[in-house]
């Protein structure tokens, strides 16, 4: 169990609170809760809660994109073969399949790649380009990576191979020098919104060529179910236009979502209700992510091109099989990385984990390193070998950029590439120890030692007697959540047991099942706390306790109810 410290956000400003509280005619609670997130007046809270397409940016405003689209013009005109090349994750993947689709009857000849994360590793390879050489293809579209990929672009010129790159990295000191390079993140964009996800500034290329060859919105619109499974899995912020476009991809996806996607939601067993970016994160992106993973991302991108509902399930079932092969992987490596911390006594004074293992998956050392960060709470980087080098994979803890500190070590690393809290990073095997003693000095020398607490962010302060349907009702229209715009956290303090109603429950006996009172109120609610069954001891006598949590729906019996989603309590 790691503590975590509470911090509660500061309040919106009072007059703000009330002013906002009297137009929307909502409690004030909610009105802190809009006030804490930018949104000051009547119009701003129309345009959160009534996302709208009209309000997406005019994608002629990111660099390049007049040259990109005149490219393509070109390519169609001229009936050139073109490549739709992406990268293996779920964003490099819906973005191939968006691509494709769109593209397929427009251009001569095209055709889709997928680099293998093995063999070739992460952007844009050799063997991509040697491929596209060898069928005769003039011009590479690459989505989700290729802002760092400039030899590899400079190599395929030689070769007689264009590039249009579409990415969302941070860039190097040089941009490749392709036909046009769309990145909202190049210091040289002025592109309002800079977090787009990689299959989002694909689709503003698309947005661009429809308004320049007067084809209408709906035709785009039919792929933003694409879009928003990008945006939720790559864990982007959901804001500004990544908002409006993940709120109109979940209508898509919960009434007419494409073939591959609706066999997707049947074999994870969420189609009989409502899917939510909950649901996309922990459900949909991994099975499309676990092709990539075990075998190939080209699976996922056969399987949201397919119009087939047959052919459509059984790559699904495929794909879902490819996932439970992932969990068993990564749920072996992660004991035996917690083992190597367990009995190293050296690793456990640390600012960072940094474990090496040559026999790891690959395809999994993410995920591992995320877990780790559970146990031990400090940037990690999980490595094994591959193809003669060592590679692995980053994450951060909040508020630590992890990408300057690699940027720190770059003299180390054959390569790197990622952004504040996720990246990838290839060295030489005889790099390895001085890359750990760097790292980890950056890190010391440069972390705030807070930021080695787990923090649990609290929006606000609520009774329980607060707690009513039409409060939770206008909370759901907070959604769609995601980073930027999370789930609202709140605190109640000097909580109680009502009527000694506390048990233990779960397969396991690891969750708390409780119903809550306060202030000696006669009506109670009930939360449940998961993986916290060890406060059980000290809370059933009927002692006060803090709680922060969400607000949650229970379905039992056909009834339905609020119920309190307990992320920690707090005892004297």
């Amino acid at each position: 169990m790691i503590n975590k410290n509470w911090i509660i956000k500061e309040h919106g400003n009072e007059d703000d609170v009330r002013r906002l509280a009297e137009q929307l005619g909502v409690e004030k609670p909610i009105a802190n809760l809009l006030v804490q997130r930018g949104i000051k007046t009547f119009e701003e809270a129309k345009a959160f809660f009534r996302p709208s397409l009209e309000n997406l940016h005019d994608p002629f405003l990111m660099k390049d994109m007049e040259k990109a689209v005149g490219r393509i013009e070109n390519a169609i005109k001229n009936r050139e073969k073109v490549l739709i090349y992406g990268d293996y994750d779920v964003d490099g993947t819906t973005a191939v399949a968006m691509l494709y689709l769109f593209f397929r009857n427009r251009f001569g000849t095209i055709d889709y790649y997928i680099p293998d994360r093995y063999t070739e590793g992460y952007g844009i390879s050799l063997r991509g380009i040697d491929y596209a050489a060898s069928k005769g293809i003039s011009l590479i579209i690459a989505l989700d990576c290729g802002i760092k990929a400039v030899e590899k672009v400079e190599y395929a010129r030689k070769k007689g191979i264009e590039f249009i790159i579409c990415d969302h990295h941070e860039a190097g000191e040089t941009i490749p020098a392709a036909v046009a390079v769309l990145d909202p993140k190049r210091p040289d964009c002025a592109y309002p919104y800079k977090e787009l996800s990689g299959c989002g500034v694909g689709f503003k290329l698309l947005q661009a060529f429809a308004l320049r060859n007067n084809i209408p919105f709906s035709e785009l619109e039919e792929f933003l179910d694409l879009v928003s499974v990008s945006i939720a899995s790559d864990i982007v912020p959901v804001t500004g236009e990544n908002r409006i476009l993940t709120y109109y991809g979940l209508k898509k996806l919960n009434s007419s979502p494409r073939t591959g996607l609706a066999a997707i939601i049947k074999v994870a067993g969420i189609d009989q209700r409502e899917i939510s970016v909950e649901d996309i994160v922990f459900k949909i992106g991994p099975r499309i992510n676990a092709a990539g993973r075990i075998e190939s991302g080209k699976h996922s991108v056969d399987l949201l091109i397919s119009e087939d509902p047959s052919a459509a399930l059984d790559i699904s079932d495929q794909i879902n099989g490819l996932n439970n092969t992932r969990r068993n992987i990564d749920g072996n490596i992660t004991q035996e990385a917690l083992q190597m911390l367990k009995t190293d006594k050296k690793l456990a004074g640390r600012k960072t984990t940094v474990l090496f293992n040559p026999k790891w998956n690959k395809g999994v050392i993410g995920i591992v390193a995320s877990r780790l960060i559970e146990h031990y709470y400090r940037p990690t980087i999980i490595l094994t070998e591959s193809n003669g080098f060592i590679t692995g994979s980053a994450r951060s803890v909040p508020g630590f950029d992890l990408y300057h500190a690699l940027e720190q070590c770059a003299d180390l690393l054959e390569n790197f590439g990622g952004h504040m809290y996720a990246a990838g990073v290839t060295m030489r095997k005889d790099a390895l120890q001085a890359f750990v003693n760097r790292f980890e000095q950056v890190v010391s020398d440069t972390i705030e030692p807070g930021l080695l607490i787990p923090i649990l962010e609290i929006d606000t302060e609520l009774k329980l007697k607060e707690i009513t349907p039409k409060l939770y009702r206008i909370i759901k229209q907070f959604e769609p959540f995601g980073p930027g715009n999370m789930n609202p956290v709140f605190i109640t303090e000097d909580v109680a047991i009502y009527n000694g109603d506390a048990r233990i429950v779960g397969s396991s006996g690891g969750h708390l099942k409780l119903n809550l009172t306060q202030d000696g109120c006669p009506s109670c609610i009930s939360g449940i706390a998961f993986n916290m069954a060890y406060y059980y001891d000290e809370i059933k006598d009927g002692k006060a306790f803090d709680i922060c949590y969400s607000l949650d729906e229970n379905t039992y019996r056909d009834t339905t109810s609020i119920q309190l989603k307990i992320r920690d309590i707090k005892t004297s």
